[in-house]
């Protein structure tokens, strides 16, 4: 039976401010996290969730995104391109905003899946995109975080006075 899904803690809840911990137990207990991620993931209609956006502390993500399905614990970003593309971005933490926001046009990220195993999912676009977003989740950044200029004026007067 699947997992009744976790509430997405929202922006200006402080853990997502907060790095995750490192995962050291690839356990059941964490497994059981892994599959609680994916189904408030999927209930949320999002593309990736980071364990703090449920209110866990461990350095942990989920994805499907354009087809790549991955569970990724203590991710480490080993490549980002030199190319930047700006592109339309959002947030289950911050509901219903998307703005214009600059990423690396690639990426490699690094890690343990929930059974300790080591992996590397690389990608570009959209996937790279994803990538950097749930790695940026547990480094106690969010998307809003990256945003330039008039963008960012904006995205504060409508997000902060919420």
């Amino acid at each position: 039976m699947a997992p009744k899904p976790a509430r997405i803690r929202q922006y200006g809840d402080p853990i997502l401010r907060t790095k995750g911990e490192p995962v050291t137990r690839f356990d059941d207990s964490l497994r059981e996290l892994v599959d609680l991620m994916f189904v408030s993931m999927y209930e949320a209609k999002g593309v990736g969730l980071a364990a703090n956006q449920i209110g866990n502390d461990l350095a942990l993500f989920v994805m499907d995104c354009e087809g790549l399905v991955a569970v990724v614990a203590n991710p480490v970003l080993v490549e980002l391109s030199e190319e930047k593309i700006v592109g339309m971005e959002g947030c289950l933490s911050v509901a219903g905003h998307h703005y214009p926001t600059g990423r690396a046009a690639e990426a490699v990220v690094e890690g343990l899946d929930q059974f300790g195993k080591p992996v590397r999912y690389s990608g570009s676009g959209e996937i790279a995109r994803c990538l950097q977003h749930e790695t940026d989740h547990l480094n106690g950044r969010v998307y809003l975080d990256r945003l330039v200029g008039e963008v960012r004026k904006q995205a504060r007067h409508e997000v902060e006075s919420v």
